[in-house]
C-alpha cells in the first residue's frame, strides 16, 4: 500500500508540474512581430527601413524596387525602363533578386545568374549580365495628388479636426485610423480624393502586411496593402478585390503618404426599379490610372459590410479595419 501510495502522490506531482508549465506558456508574452507606424522611429530603430525603396536616377536603363524582409533579408526587383509609372510598364523586363546582409559589408542580391546588385551608403550598384554597371541612387517619389484640396461643392470627410463625419471614427495623431469606420453621409456618383498610408511590417508577408481596403457604396473594395514591389494582384493595391487587377503596381514603400483618386459611376436602373448598368470605376493610385472605367459586375465584394440586393439609394465610404494600423488623412467626395 505504500508503494501505491508513493506512486499516486508521484504521479499528482507530475501532472501538478504538467499544469504550471502549461500555465506559464499561456501568460507568457508570444513573439511580437515588429511593426513601425513613424517613418523616423522606423529608420533609427530598423536599418532595413532606410534601405528598402526605390532607385533610380533620369536616362538609366533600369529602376530597382528593394523590399526589406526582415532585418537582414531583401527581394529586389530590377525593372526595364525605369520604374513603374515612370518608364516600366507590363510587358517589360521584371527580373527578382534575393539577398541579405552580412554581418560586416555590403548588401548584395543575385538572382542566381547574370544579375547582380550591391547597396552602400545609399546607393545601389546594378550588373545586368554583361553590360556596363550602372549606379543608381535611392529616391523617394511622391503622388502628384498629394494634399489636394477639396474643389468647390465637395464634402469633406476627414480633413484632420474631427472624426464626427463618420460612424465608428477613431482618430490618432491628426489621423483617421481604419476602424470599420462608414462615412455617415451617402453618395451616389462621385469624385473622391483619399490618402493612406501602411505600416511597416518587414516579418509580414501577403495579406498580413499592412491591410486596409476602401468599400464604394459600402460595396466594392479598392485594396489596401502593403504591396511595394509585388506583381500587382486584385487582392493587391490597387487592386478591385475580387473582380480585377490594377493594370500596373503603383504601390509605394510602407510609410509613405499614397493617394487614391477615384472617379465612381452609381448603377443604373430604370423606372421600375431594375437595375440596367452595373457601377463604373476609374482608379489612379498614385496619379496613375490603373483602372479605366471598369464595369464592377457584381453585387458586392468580399467582406464588404453591405451586402443586400443593389438600389438606387447610393451608399457610404468604409473604410476596413483588417487588424492593421493603418491610417487615413485628407478624405473628400465630390458628389455628381
Amino acid at each position: 500500500m505504500d508503494r501505491l501510495a508513493r506512486s499516486t502522490r508521484v504521479s499528482i506531482n507530475f501532472m501538478k508540474t504538467i499544469i504550471s508549465c502549461i500555465s506559464l506558456l499561456l501568460v507568457l508574452p508570444l513573439h511580437a512581430e515588429p511593426i513601425w507606424i513613424d517613418p523616423e522611429k522606423a529608420a533609427s530603430e530598423y536599418p532595413a527601413f532606410s534601405i528598402q525603396g526605390e532607385y533610380h536616377k533620369a536616362g538609366a536603363a533600369y529602376g530597382v524596387q528593394v523590399v526589406a524582409l526582415g532585418y537582414s533579408d531583401f527581394e529586389a526587383y530590377v525593372l526595364q525602363g525605369g520604374l513603374p509609372g515612370s518608364g516600366w510598364e507590363p510587358g517589360k523586363e521584371r527580373i527578382r533578386l534575393q539577398g541579405r546582409t552580412p554581418k560586416h559589408g555590403d548588401i548584395k542580391l543575385s538572382d542566381g545568374k547574370k544579375t547582380k546588385i550591391t547597396i552602400e551608403q545609399g546607393n545601389l550598384t546594378l550588373q545586368v549580365e554583361d553590360k556596363e554597371a550602372i549606379t543608381l541612387p535611392r529616391i523617394e517619389r511622391k503622388s502628384p495628388t498629394l494634399g489636394a484640396k477639396p474643389p468647390q461643392g465637395a464634402v469633406a470627410l476627414f480633413d484632420g479636426t474631427s472624426a464626427d463625419a463618420w460612424e465608428k471614427g477613431v482618430m490618432e495623431n491628426s489621423l483617421l485610423k481604419a476602424n470599420h469606420s462608414m462615412s455617415k453621409k451617402h453618395f451616389k456618383s462621385y469624385t473622391a480624393h483619399i490618402e493612406f498610408r501602411t505600416p511597416f511590417k518587414p516579418e509580414a508577408r501577403g495579406q498580413k502586411r499592412g491591410n486596409s481596403g476602401i468599400y464604394h457604396h459600402g460595396r466594392w473594395e479598392t485594396q489596401v496593402l502593403d504591396s511595394f514591389g509585388l506583381e500587382g494582384k486584385q487582392n493587391e493595391c490597387g487592386g478591385i478585390y475580387s473582380i480585377t487587377k490594377p493594370r500596373l503596381n503603383m504601390c509605394l514603400p510602407p510609410l509613405s503618404w499614397q493617394t487614391y483618386d477615384i472617379d465612381f459611376t452609381a448603377a443604373q436602373f430604370d423606372a421600375q426599379g431594375q437595375r440596367v448598368a452595373w457601377p463604373r470605376i476609374t482608379v489612379k493610385l498614385n496619379g496613375v490610372v490603373v483602372h479605366d472605367d471598369v464595369e464592377l459586375n457584381k453585387d458586392f465584394t468580399a467582406a464588404a459590410p453591405i451586402k443586400t440586393p443593389l438600389t438606387d439609394e447610393g451608399g457610404p465610404i468604409f473604410l476596413q479595419d483588417h487588424k492593421n494600423p493603418v491610417f487615413y488623412r485628407n478624405i473628400w467626395v465630390l458628389p455628381k
